[in-house]
């Protein structure tokens, strides 16, 4: 992205009238069936009742567990504090009881990590692992948050986690959210309807705003006021499919008692706003990584609040309302112009709250924001700070730089959506306490932020732990823990490679980075490359050995415990990860044969790199979590024509490749940023990216010449604008493929 784009600078480093139109019965009719999606009892933003109807977390249960779901009972605690549960029963008769329909799910979710010794992932699982009789519960168990701001997902997500996923995958996202904690979801989906709709009653045609809203894959952007119109343009048929489907989201999130955190108004506005609506000002916000920034329109005039009205009232029309609602103005670089922020933002928070009484602005904490100013501007008590900088900086003190503000602490450790293992835990594991128990502690909440959801199943597991545990967590216990119930029962090997994997990629410390490197082989092809994302690591964080070695352990696992879906993400991923950290081996060697002409050397170490890749390609095309079709399959599938599902898969494959057009791509160096060693982009893009490469410098050898030069902006917008299709289903055998990356790399690699 560059939404935390900005992955290596220090913090503050700047990176580059009238009422709504008459409807046609048509079109109201349109806006009924988008309304329909939600029901008129979740319109609510109210305080929760003390009294729910559990029967969401029930069929969310018989989806999470549906051979033993008959075997839990779900009760409602009138009684108990907020963010309660307790677990009991005897074998075969699990009671949960808890304070919201996902705090009951939480409770199944400890339950299931502490009793049964089993993990629901994300992604994988080891449910088959448990026994037709369910496990007595020792002793009753209570436990209550001790933050209650559980937040998650990232701006970013919807962008590079999946713009074109179905309502069940979804709903698959929130249960797992639930069962592990959380309590407050962005809900991004669907968020251009409003502004769409919206702005038909300020001077601009339904062709105009289709023509200015990006495609689902950028939208992300769009909303952050960092671009707008690449990727479309979208139709209306598909911004109400969206609308539906995020209002869906939002009524299933408010049936658990969780909160959909809803995309707030801050000034966003379309080109020549000023010119149709007299009297209102904007300020041009220049220039972001190669894109025009969209106009902001002054907060303070009169033009701000009827557009904010307008668009809190068409967004409640399909979403319903909440309490909670996201705005970062100004991000990654914004200009002030002669608008008074501190008088900017409260005025944006009077806007909310004339639609929202009381609700809670969530403000994402990332490079300089929120600024001072516009902190003096607003009630702090509604306002909570995303901390995106929580974990990757040393030397923060969140009171003293925020003034108090409730802030909730965060992590990135994914950026963009990249195949990487690791994460800083022993920093979550050290801050955490350390900082709610220091004097005058503004920490309320946890912030799980990673750029793009589903690629990290141990950091997802801890991190969202940290809320729930009322002690201070062992990291090396933890890690234990987790190996046992990650494929259902205590296993050596299990262990020692998750020892390894513990004291490698999950033990990097903060000071600069909170994500592990990318890979070689998804990199733009040179001899000197030390990345693929221009914004994230240039070596490795932590020794490659840890991830072999832990490939060899994995190996050996018990074969009774190898039929999860957990033990073989598990071991496609650290396979992966495996061939990932040889490429930095591999490619000074054969610079070093180019440098010395020595052309037999060269064709023999490219020729292993050429293996090396056919290796990856195939090993991860065996596990479902790495394949390219689905996510290009998805984004066809909401074209109506040819030309509507060819300009869908363009905006799908451009954002994990060029990302945006070429001055986006190379002078905001957003090429590559949401690399990923994905079956079909290993084999379709990265491959023949080297191999033309290879060719190139192979020809200058035997020539004598210089390297012709390649235009690889070129060679990649051709790439985003095939259509060529690939397998949504995975094939081959993942331990035996596995075991052939173990057998083909080096010995002293797992030195």
């Amino acid at each position: 992205m560059r939404t935390l784009l900005c992955a290596g600078a220090a913090p503050g480093a700047a990176a580059p009238g009238a009422g709504p139109p008459a409807r046609a019965d048509a079109q109201a009719g349109v806006r009924a069936d988008v309304r329909a999606a939600v029901r008129a009892g979740a319109r609510t933003g109210a305080p929760r009742p003390r009294r729910f109807d559990p029967a969401p977390a029930r069929a969310a249960l018989g989806r999470l567990l549906p051979r033993h779901a008959g075997q839990f009972t779900l009760v409602p605690d009138t009684g108990a504090a907020a963010d309660t549960f307790t677990v009991s029963g005897a074998a075969g008769a699990v009671t949960v009881r808890g304070s919201t329909g996902a705090t009951l799910l939480t409770g199944v979710g400890w339950y299931l990590q502490h009793v049964a010794g089993v993990d629901i992932g994300w992604p994988g699982d080891s449910i088959g692992m448990l026994p037709a009789t369910l496990p007595a519960v020792p002793a009753p168990v209570t436990r209550s948050a001790v933050v209650p701001h559980r937040y998650a997902l990232n701006d970013t997500d919807d962008g590079y986690a999946g713009p074109y996923r179905s309502f069940e995958e979804h709903q698959r996202q929130i249960d797992l959210l639930a069962l592990h904690g959380v309590n407050e979801v962005f809900v991004q989906v669907g968020a251009e309807y409003p502004y769409y709709r919206a702005l038909q009653g300020f001077g601009y045609s339904a062709a105009e705003l289709r023509a200015w809203i990006p495609g689902p894959g950028h939208q992300s952007w769009w909303l952050l006021q960092n671009l707008s119109g690449f990727g479309g343009p979208v139709t209306e048929r598909l911004m109400r499919e969206r609308a539906a489907l995020g209002g869906r989201i939002a009524e299933q999130l408010r049936g658990l008692g969780m909160t959909p955190v809803l995309p707030g108004y801050f000034g966003t506005v379309p080109p020549e706003f000023t010119a149709r609506n007299p009297g209102a000002g904007t300020v041009p916000q220049g220039d972001w990584a190669g894109f025009d920034r969209p106009d902001w329109l002054d907060p303070a005039t009169a033009a701000f609040g009827k557009l904010a009205a307008a668009y809190y009232a068409e967004q409640r029309a399909v979403f319903g309302d909440s309490t909670m609602y996201r705005m970062s103005p100004l991000h990654e670089g914004g200009q002030t112009g002669a608008v008074d922020v501190r008088s900017a933002a409260g005025a944006i928070q009077r806007a909310l709250h004339a639609a929202h009484p009381g609700a809670v602005w969530a403000v994402l904490g990332w490079q300089d924001d929120p600024t001072a100013e516009l902190l003096a501007g607003v009630d702090t008590s509604k306002l909570l700070i995303l901390d995106g900088l929580s974990d990757r900086y040393n030397r923060l003190d969140r009171e003293t730089r925020w003034g108090g503000a409730p802030y909730a602490m965060g992590t990135i450790y994914n950026f963009g959506g990249h195949t990487t293992v690791g994460a800083n835990t022993s920093v979550w594991l050290e801050r955490f306490p350390a900082w709610r128990a220091k004097s005058g502690s503004a920490l309320s909440g946890t912030a799980y932020l990673p750029e793009a959801t589903g690629t990290n199943p141990a950091a997802f597991d801890l991190f969202t732990d940290l809320a729930w545990e009322p002690g201070p967590v062992d990291q090396r216990k933890w890690f234990a823990d987790f190996a046992a119930r990650r494929y259902g029962r205590p296993d050596a090997a299990a262990a020692a490679a998750w020892e390894e994997l513990r004291t490698g990629p999950y033990s990097t410390s903060s000071g600069l980075w909170s994500e592990s490197q990318d890979s070689l082989f998804t990199a733009r092809p040179s001899l000197t490359a030390v990345g693929a994302a221009y914004w994230s690591p240039k070596s490795m964080r932590y020794p490659a050995g840890s991830v072999r070695k832990a490939l060899d352990h994995l190996l050996r696992v018990d074969p009774r415990l190898r039929g999860s879906s957990a033990y073989r993400f598990d071991l496609v991923d650290t396979a992966r990860q495996a061939l990932a950290n040889h490429s930095r081996v591999l490619l000074p060697k054969i610079k070093a044969a180019y440098e010395a002409k020595d052309l037999d050397g060269f064709r023999e170490l490219t020729a292993e790199w050429r293996g090396a890749e056919n290796r990856l390609d195939e090993l991860i095309g065996s596990d479902p979590n790495f394949l390219l079709g689905g996510w290009l399959g998805a984004a066809r599938s909401r074209g109506s024509d040819e030309a509507e599902r060819d300009r869908y898969e363009y905006d799908a494959r451009s954002i994990l490749s060029v990302w945006g057009r070429r001055g986006t791509s190379e002078g905001g160096f957003l090429h590559d940023y949401a690399n990923r060693e994905w079956s079909g982009l290993v084999s379709e893009l990265y491959g023949p990216r080297w191999e033309l490469y290879f060719g190139s410098l192979e020809e200058a050898l035997v020539g004598g010449t210089a390297p012709r030069e390649i235009d690889w902006h070129a060679e990649e917008e051709a790439w985003a604008r095939r259509t060529t299709r690939h397998p949504d289903r995975p094939s081959g055998d993942p331990y035996a493929l596995a075991a052939g990356v173990a057998a083909f790399l080096p010995a002293a690699a797992a030195r």
